[in-house]
């Protein structure tokens, strides 16, 4: 029996990000298949954005609650 695949969750029109080691993370989706969020980070010093997966277990526990991946 296959399992019901979970689509990604789109979360850039929610504005949900936070400060970490003077990086600014910006959530941009989450998979709850695989249990991951891509996110956008921008450092304070440099103009650079890069966009990468971070666990969600990762996440400061207000933002798991907001997403809520039942």
């Amino acid at each position: 029996m296959a399992k019901n695949k979970k689509k990604v969750i789109n979360l850039s029109d929610q504005d949900i990000s936070f400060v970490e080691k003077e990086r600014h993370i910006k959530i941009i989706s989450f998979n709850p298949n695989s249990m991951e969020v891509e996110v956008s980070v921008s450092e304070d010093s440099a103009e650079k954005k890069k966009v990468m997966k971070l666990p969600f277990a990762h996440l400061p526990k207000e933002l798991k609650k907001m997403i809520k991946p039942n």
